[in-house]
């Protein structure tokens, strides 16, 4: 029971801090991994655990869903829907070494990008002489990118996104949250419906109906708690886990 208590509380902290800023994953994953999963089947596992808590986040978020630029909300959510079941593919074909290898630096890039993305963009503005801005193909292909990404990994997945729209649409980080859970379910689902057919994912219930639970309480409960937070302390908070989980996935590997 302590263990399957351990389980829960990591679903409810991954499910809030997804809410909130990103980075659940961190919280999920090494929870899993205690126990003694592969790490093909604790990604997994935690992905499938982590989609009702991000669809319960987008519920809280329904009515403040904001589409992107001139990206209508259904392009984008069917970009982030194929671009998840491709990532999920990837999971279980490929070894997850190299790319283990490289996620510390995008996700260094990705915080980088969203410290100083606005910087940038006001910067190339004003050498440019005009708004600077990515095409809505480009950024498509960027959002269909970190959906494959998100599918075959997720680890802040989410700040990528931010990051991605900061710098190609000048999109705030505050202003973009709502949308940014809302592509992290639709991505979650696409690979959670591969990964609960080809997965071993369902060989360990109590663990998945813990992480589950847990995640369910934490999305719904952070949503809310995001939605009272002024901009400015928002996008702190999406700064700082960020930054933290960038750091600290460079000390795991």
């Amino acid at each position: 029971m302590s263990e399957i208590l351990l389980v829960l509380l990591a679903g409810v902290a991954a499910g809030a801090l997804n809410a909130i800023g990103g980075g659940g994953t961190f919280v999920a994953l090494p929870a899993l991994a205690a126990f003694g999963l592969s790490p093909v089947t604790a990604n997994a596992l935690s992905r499938i655990a982590l989609v009702p808590g991000a669809v319960a986040s987008t519920w809280v978020y329904r009515r403040e869903l904001t589409p992107v630029g001139a990206i209508s909300t259904k392009a984008l959510t069917a970009t982030s829907v194929l671009g998840g079941g491709v990532g999920a593919a990837l999971l279980l074909v490929l070894p997850a070494a190299s790319f283990d290898a490289a996620a510390p630096w995008l996700l260094a890039f990705a915080t980088a990008i969203l410290a100083f993305g606005h910087r940038l963009s006001r910067a190339m503005s004003t050498a440019l002489g005009r708004s600077f801005g990515m095409r809505s193909q480009a950024v498509l292909i960027g959002q269909f990118l970190l959906a494959v990404y998100g599918g075959y990994f997720g680890g802040a997945v989410g700040i990528m996104m931010l990051a991605l729209w900061g710098i190609g649409l000048d999109l705030d980080a505050a202003a973009g949250n709502p949308m940014r859970i809302a592509q992290m379910a639709a991505i979650y689902l696409s690979a959670t419906a591969l990964f609960l057919v080809a997965s071993d994912a369902l060989d360990v219930p109590l663990l998945l109906a813990a992480m589950l639970v847990g995640a369910v309480a934490g999305g719904f409960a952070g949503a809310h708690v995001a939605r009272h937070l002024s901009a400015q302390l928002l996008r702190g908070v999406i700064l700082v886990t960020a930054v933290t989980t960038t750091v600290l996935y460079f000390l795991r590997g």
